[in-house]
Formats: C-alpha cells, structure tokens, sequence
C-alpha cells in the first residue's frame, strides 16, 4: 500500500517551490482519491507563489486544475468510481444561488492542498468523466480557465450564435478559451493582444480579426473591423476599460473577472445607462455552469490550447513562464 508521494510544495512567498515527498491523503467517506495525470497551472497559482493572493498558508501544495484515474474510495458508496478516467471540478461550496458564490467557496488548491501532486482527495461529486478525444493535458487544462469563460460568455454575457464578441487579452488560458467558446458556439469573434503572432494564432483558431492593444487607436480600429459589440470578455481592467463602453452596441454586456491591469478608471456613466450597457462582474461558476460547459465541450469536441507541457519536477519553471506571459494557452504539468 502507497503511504506517501510525491509532491511540489509551496512553503513561504520568498521560497521556490520544492518536490518533496509528502504523506498521501487519507479519505473520509464521500471522497475519492485521485492519481493525477496532468495538472495546469492558474494565474493564481503564480500569485499565490508571490504572496500577492488573500489567506494564503504555508505548507501549501498549489494546483486547481487535474485529470487522472480514481485510485482509491472512501466508502462502499465512491467504489464504482475507481479505475475511471476524471476531470476534477475545483470550486467548492457554490452554494444553493445561481447568480453568486456562498461565502465559504473556496478553490482547489488553497486552502486545501491542490494538484500538483501524484494524487490529489477530492468529493466524489466533484469527479467527471474525462472527454475520450482528450489527451490528459488536454483535458487538466479545461476546469478553471474553461468553466469561468464559460460562464462569462454565456450564462452571465448571454452570448448566441451571430453575436459579436470582443476578447481582450487572448494569449491566456482564458483568453483562448474564451475564444474557443465562442466560436464553436457560432459567434463572430474578434481579440485584442499585445502580440501579433497571438492575434495570428487567434485568427487560425477561428477569430475575424484581431488589433494590438498597444497601439494608440485599438478602439477605433476595432469599431472600425466589427461595427461595434453585443459582448465583451474582459479579465485585465485598467485605463484602456474606458473605452469598452464605446465600442459596445446598443445593450451590450461587458463581463468582466480579473485585473491585472488595475482598477476600472472613471466612467461616463450617461452612456452606459443611455445605452442600456451592462458591466457584469463573474467568478469560476456553479456545479450547473460546469455540467453545461461539459455538455457544450463534448459536443463541439473542442480541443483546449496547451501551449507547453512540464515535468512536475519542474513546477518551478512553469510558473515563471506564466509570471512573464508568454504562453498561448494552458501550461501544464505532467505527472
């Protein structure tokens, strides 16, 4: 019997991440033990790594996102479970509204020691069966990134087949999701980047058209490609937000999470209510958003961007090519 394994320990903001060999978790009924495959990281893993995320604790072992094969059960009631191929949902506690979070949800990965481990415990009922066409890569980088575009495009930006989407920032992983998403869904789907080879790679996964957001006149240039927005995803706020609301057609939706840009800057809020805009704020997503993103993954068979895979060793190494922004896609581990 397996009692211990190994893992990528996070144990202060000033230290690096470190493989160590740790006890394997113990379970209690209701849960499930999963040995992971693959594991992709989060802009939060990195900003936990910096100190610069709320209630960190130390010894943490980070990681939202895995896929694997259930090993173990907690009960008689979990045993089905074991040998299948998983997908782990990683927010905890939703709680009973669909239009917000519970004050005790909480993600995978902080406070409860996350994926980046050779197995991970988690609710039984947080288990999915992973999608046949998807390499373990593929299908680790989907929970996070995919469930919170997922719900921003659609069950908070009420996005439909001809709509316009602008998505701000698309090298990320939810930038490309984002992307991704609406395209299948049969939206017209222009980007924003400060790189043209991502505006490129955009456009090769289906985007119209794409402008740097470096460039003095991006807004203009993109009211002048698309005639204006019924949705814009944006997760980097900071001054350029300013000038969504202009580019927005008449009761446009602007959803916003994230902002690694800054906070939003002063607003002329004449055109916003004139208009009829809305700025919608949004965050991961309930257990319902998760099962119809499935629902929409397995029948467009979307294939997520992994943009690099590492070694779980080195952890150390991924998390400072996110911290740098370089990738298209997900980064991931493989385990």
């Amino acid at each position: 019997m397996i009692l211990f394994m190994k893992a990528i320990i996070l144990e202060a903001a000033d230290k690096p991440l470190v493989l160590k060999e740790v006890d394997k978790p113990t379970l209690k009924p209701g849960e499930v033990l999963v040995k992971i495959k693959a594991a992709a990281l989060n802009r939060r893993d990195y900003w936990i790594t910096i100190g610069k995320y709320a209630n960190i604790k130390y010894p943490i072992i980070l990681g939202s996102d895995g896929a694997g094969i259930v090993a173990e059960a907690g009960s008689d009631a979990e045993k089905h479970l074991i040998g299948s191929e998983v997908i782990i949902n990683p927010g905890y506690g939703w709680g009973s509204n669909e239009n917000f979070q519970a004050n005790d949800f909480k993600i995978l990965g902080l406070p409860d020691n996350g994926t980046f481990a050779e197995y991970v415990k988690v609710l039984a009922e947080h288990v999915h069966p992973k999608p046949a066409y998807l390499s373990w890569e593929q299908a680790a980088a989907i929970p996070l990134a995919g469930l919170t575009t997922y719900r921003a495009l659609f069950t908070k930006g009420k996005a439909t087949k001809g709509d316009k989407v602008l998505i701000t920032g698309v090298g990320s992983g939810t930038g490309t999701f984002a992307l991704q998403w609406a395209v299948a869904a049969g939206c017209r789907v222009f980007v924003t980047s400060g790189s043209g080879e991502k505006i490129e790679r955009a456009r090769h996964l289906g985007a119209a058209a794409g402008v740097n957001y470096k460039a003095q006149d991006w807004a203009e240039q993109l009211q002048h490609l698309s005639g204006g927005f019924d949705v814009i995803i944006d997760s980097a706020l900071g001054e350029g937000f300013a000038k969504l609301p202009d580019i927005c057609n008449p009761g446009g939706r602007i959803v916003i999470f994230g902002g690694t840009a800054g906070n939003i800057p002063a607003l002329n809020g004449r055109k916003i209510f004139w208009r009829q805009l809305q700025i919608i704020g949004t965050m991961m997503g309930s257990p319902a958003d998760f099962k119809a993103m499935f629902d929409f993954l397995n029948m467009h068979k979307v294939v997520p961007m992994v943009d690099e895979v590492f070694a779980l060793g080195d952890a150390a190494k991924a998390v400072a090519k996110m911290k740098h922004s370089t990738q298209f896609g997900k980064i991931v581990l493989s385990i």
